[in-house]
């Protein structure tokens, strides 16, 4: 059977976030089978829980950000997208995030430091059998046409792999790789993606701070470019590091559908907010896909099965 996985001891985090600039302290703790992921503001008077699904997400405009029932008058956690793509690349299916502020913090801008994290802590595999999300039929969402056309869409496919292009128009990203593939079946996601940090360009966050947001943000948890180069001293960490951010990205967000995906997703310019409306797009759908699981682990898709090596 391939079974569901949590956390073997609890570990924690300090850090910032990226758009309130506050301190912020995680504590990520085991959780029984079928908890799926789950955010408890620990911070507030009365703790609040915040399962992550779909339907949770409640803004979507600088990051992914989800409040109980998707009611944008509760209590929130903001940028949540890094760390969900680090569960999602080891494989984690239950874990309670207990967190002191609304925002996760940005770290180094990657999801690295959090595979780091959760590695250190030990993945355990428990007693139960894991269930994926199986589309059965091409699901596809699009917005606008000619120059302003993005989309983004899952087919079926016997594993998990994902496409991206991006197109930006600037010398700086326009040398660099803009479409990438990644297939979870090579178990590299630590190394392929996990690094690529979120970037912005420096224009952008000027004008943020004025709106009082990117207040955490700095050369240490970001890809920062004027109007024509990388301004970080240490460049790139990959070649393709802008468009392994937004596969980093797509992840995460996928990933708050509550279970892994057994699909393959491509997408042109996407983001946040088109990925969970893709998502929607698929529940929406009965016909689109079925919970499937696996009583004899060589069914499984490649890569689905093994425990990610110590970091």
């Amino acid at each position: 059977m391939l079974q569901q996985r949590t956390l073997k001891s609890l570990t924690r985090a300090v850090g910032v976030g990226l758009h309130s600039g506050q301190r912020v302290e995680l504590t990520l703790r085991p959780a029984p089978v079928d908890t799926g992921i789950v955010f408890r503001r620990v911070d507030l008077a009365h703790p609040v829980d915040i399962p992550v699904n779909a339907m949770a997400v409640c803004d979507t405009r600088m990051a992914s950000t989800i409040s109980p029932g998707g009611d944008p008058g509760l209590a929130k956690v903001n940028t949540i997208e890094h760390l969900m793509s680090a569960c999602a690349g080891l494989g984690l299916d239950n874990l309670i995030v207990d967190i002191t502020a609304e925002e996760v913090p940005i770290l180094d801008g990657s999801s690295a430091a959090f595979v780091y994290l959760l590695q250190s802590a030990g993945i355990e595999l428990q007693k139960a059998p894991k269930r994926f999300i199986k589309v059965n039929k091409p699901v596809e969402v699009r917005e606008g046409e000619g120059r302003t056309l993005k989309w983004a869409r899952l087919d079926p496919y016997h594993g998990y792999k994902l496409a991206f292009e991006i197109d930006f128009d600037h010398p700086a990203v326009d040398q660099t790789g803009q479409r990438v593939e990644f297939d979870f079946g090579s178990g590299q996601y630590k190394r392929d993606i996990a690094r690529a940090r979120t970037f912005g360009f420096a224009k952008d966050f000027e004008v943020m701070r004025s709106r009082g947001l990117g207040l955490g943000g700095s050369m240490d948890n970001a890809i920062v470019i004027d109007d024509h180069r990388v301004l970080n001293s240490d460049g790139l960490r990959y070649d393709d590091e802008f468009v392994k951010h937004k596969i980093l990205d797509a992840i995460g967000d996928l990933y708050v559908v509550g279970r892994p995906l057994l699909a393959a997703y491509s997408a042109y310019k996407s983001g946040h907010a088109m990925n969970n409306v893709l998502l929607r797009a698929l529940l929406a759908d009965p016909s689109a896909y079925e919970i499937v699981t696996f009583d004899d682990e060589a069914e499984a898709p490649k890569g689905m099965a093994e425990l990610a090596p110590a970091w």
